[in-house]
């Protein structure tokens, strides 16, 4: 019985150990049938080239109310953002208060009315007294503070005072500044005069009155409207969803007049609803980079290169500006960011030249034309089969009687989640395929140098040590081998991910953190255990090995270390000075600026590392650090609101300056290896 047991388990072994380069004819008939998606990728990010420049009115009128001549400096200010580039304006829905700012009313609690009017307060009453400035303004916004006060059951009343028109609005000041009121229809329509498109900041005030959007919405037709953005928590019609289907309402309304929305770039959470909006709005929806009051006051050129890396390569299509009033103690007065945004906008910053040089015009933002071929559910069905496979040839290199089990549950598992969870499905296959891809680059690396290289200890010589240009064609070969082996995995994540929502990024690629320790971690696992000696005898070996002082020490480094290499991840890293302004260099040179971890350590260590393992059996462990720089490559490509080629480019960059940096470090090393070989036996005497 027991030869019959090891018979079948060696039978299962051969299988299972066979079965590689069928797995491995499946990766390639996948990677061929994911390229049309790819192509399709390529498509959809050859539209929509068009950048807006939006300027916040609000904060003009804000910037203008310091001023001694506020509507000429508003005037002034708008010619000139226009000159610049300027081609929008956003404007609010508008508060009592913003009347007040922009001159075009004055308001009064009771107590402060009574004294005014010089009578006694009532005892009975706590109104809001509203005067208007002029006729003009009183025509303009009298009806509209009427029917907004209205539709909250709130009465108002006409009210005049030394030849003013005006109202009484049967509310406490405190209350009625908080109504939200339509936007200035003088402002509006002075804008509009002026040539600037508009786009509408809208709030989710309660209730939900269609109406009254609808008439709104007509307005801003008029006016050519394309795009709005939403102010507070959540999207217009989200609150009142539940009772009235608010939601599909404003879409519909939306939809017929064409009008599409923005999502705002890492604000801390999306707007409750939006993702359901722009489903319904079949995804009109474009991108928008918000430069805050505290960025508009840095140097020009710090905002151009934030401009121009937000356009090209993390699709966005519309940039908003803003600015404040500040106190400058030194001036003695008070001040804003305009010039400094004009200037950027111009010259010397040259912001607009710098978008235009990088293929986009100025204009209305508009949104990406989906490319979608109509065979690509089936050439995105034969991807997912060949990154099944590529994850169970990574299973197989650590546990090889695991290959076909692995590779079958996955088929199955994989097909119940397509149909109950897709999204969840391509997600999770997306990271295991992009953890897989770098992991067997590094493994087949490492088996190679242990097929070529010094034999283990107590070993026969099989075979002459290498000469030093055989080990370097050796090591150039792994080094490009080894990168598109890891880059196999990008038209699978393109493939399995093409979706205009990870472009949007209302949906994100998850896993970023496991991806850049999971590979590190695995190829760390092969060096120590899989080479030479059985993997159940090392780890017995290693589990009884005593714990030193030293052994701490270098795991508290190794623990440093990885917190730093951590932070330093996704979008939550900083970067020191320094650091920017070689990226500024970088990018100013190459167009595209490649990741320093690929190119000045991880791409160069692995080069360097190869070469001496190849005769110094030990080296093999500077692989592990090596190992960054495939996954950062696949990573690269997990941000899929960054177009294909930019990433490919950055990719190629990072090889190529690796190389360069590799090849310095090999050149190095051997000036030193043969400093000490001379040397040492001087030393020892």
């Amino acid at each position: 019985m027991k030869e019959e047991a090891q018979v079948v388990q060696q039978k299962w072994q051969r299988w299972n150990t066979s079965s590689r380069k069928w797995l491995w004819i499946i990766v390639v008939v996948g990677l061929i049938a994911a390229l049309p998606v790819v192509y399709d990728r390529l498509q959809t990010e050859k539209t929509s080239k068009t950048v807006e420049i939006v300027f916040d009115y609000r904060d003009l009128v804000d910037a203008a109310s310091y001023r001694v001549n506020p509507q000429a400096y508003i005037s002034e200010q708008l010619d000139r953002l226009q000159e610049a580039g300027v081609q929008s304006m956003a404007i609010y829905e508008n508060t009592l208060e913003d009347y007040r700012k922009a001159r075009r009313l004055m308001i009064w609690g009771a107590a402060d009315a009574a004294n005014l009017t010089n009578t006694v307060i009532p005892a009975d009453e706590n109104f809001t007294y509203v005067l208007f400035t002029n006729a003009e303004n009183h025509a303009a916004l009298a009806p509209i503070i009427s029917e907004a006060f209205g539709n909250l059951g709130i009465s108002t009343r006409d009210w005049s005072f030394r030849g003013q028109q005006g109202l009484i609005i049967e509310t406490p000041l405190e209350d009625a500044t908080l109504k939200p009121l339509q936007p200035d229809p003088i402002t509006l329509q002075m804008l509009h005069d002026k040539g600037f498109h508009i786009v509408p900041r809208l709030v989710d005030s309660l209730p939900y009155n269609e109406e009254a959007v609808k008439r709104l919405l007509d307005r801003y037709e008029e006016l050519g409207v394309k795009r709005i953005l939403f102010e507070g928590e959540t999207v217009k019609g989200f609150n009142d969803n539940e009772e009235m289907e608010s939601l599909s309402a404003f879409a519909g309304l939306l939809k017929v007049r064409g009008i599409g929305i923005a999502a705002i770039e890492n604000i801390k959470k999306q707007q409750k609803g939006f993702n359901t909006l722009a489903y319904l709005l079949d995804y009109n929806v474009t991108r928008l980079y918000s430069l805050s009051e505290g960025d508009s006051s840095l140097k020009p050129e710090k905002i151009t290169d934030k401009f121009a890396l937000a356009t090209k390569d993390r699709n966005i299509r519309m940039l908003y500006l803003n600015t404040a009033p500040a106190r400058d103690t030194k001036k003695a007065q008070i001040t804003d960011t305009l010039d400094n945004l004009v200037t950027t906008l111009s010259e010397p910053g040259g912001a607009v030249e710098r978008i235009k040089e990088n293929g986009f015009t100025l204009g209305q933002a508009t949104a990406s034309e989906v490319a979608e071929s109509s065979f690509q559910r089936y050439f995105k069905l034969i991807a997912v089969i060949g990154a099944l496979a590529l994850v169970a040839l990574m299973i197989s290199y650590f546990i090889p009687w695991l290959t076909l089990p692995s590779f079958g549950l996955g088929l199955l598992g994989g097909a119940g989640l397509i149909v109950l969870k897709p999204a969840l499905f391509e997600q999770a296959l997306a990271l295991a395929v992009s953890i897989s891809a770098p992991t067997v680059a590094m493994v087949l690396a490492i088996r190679k140098i242990n097929e070529m290289g010094p034999p283990l200890r107590g070993t026969a010589q099989t075979h002459p040590l290498m000469s030093v240009q055989r080990r370097l064609t050796h090591s150039l070969v792994l080094y490009f081998r080894t990168a598109l082996i890891s880059l196999s995995a990008v038209p699978f994540m393109i493939a399995l991910l093409n979706n205009i929502t990870y472009a949007l990024v209302l949906d994100q690629f998850r896993g970023v953190s496991l991806l850049h320790m999971a590979p590190i971690g695995l190829t760390a696992l092969y060096v120590l255990l899989y080479r030479g000696d059985f993997v159940f005898n090392k780890t017995g070996k290693l589990l009884r090995t005593p714990i030193t002082f030293a052994m701490v020490i270098a795991a508290g480094i190794v623990g440093i270390v990885g917190m730093y290499y951590m932070s330093r991840t996704g979008n939550a890293g900083t970067a020191t000075s320094l650091e920017l302004t070689v990226r500024t260099f970088l990018e100013n040179t190459f167009g595209v600026r490649p990741r320093y971890k690929e190119f000045l350590f991880a791409h160069p260590l692995f080069l360097l590392g190869a070469f001496m393992a190849f005769r110094y059996r030990s080296a093999a462990f500077i692989l592990i650090i090596g190992v960054i720089g495939q996954l950062s490559m696949v990573d690269t490509f997990a941000h899929i609101h960054s177009p294909v080629l930019i990433s490919l480019v950055r990719g190629i960059l990072g090889l190529g300056l690796g190389l360069i940096l590799g090849l310095l470090a090999i050149f190095v090393w051997q000036i030193a290896e043969g400093c000490w070989k001379r040397w040492s036996p001087l030393l020892r005497r």
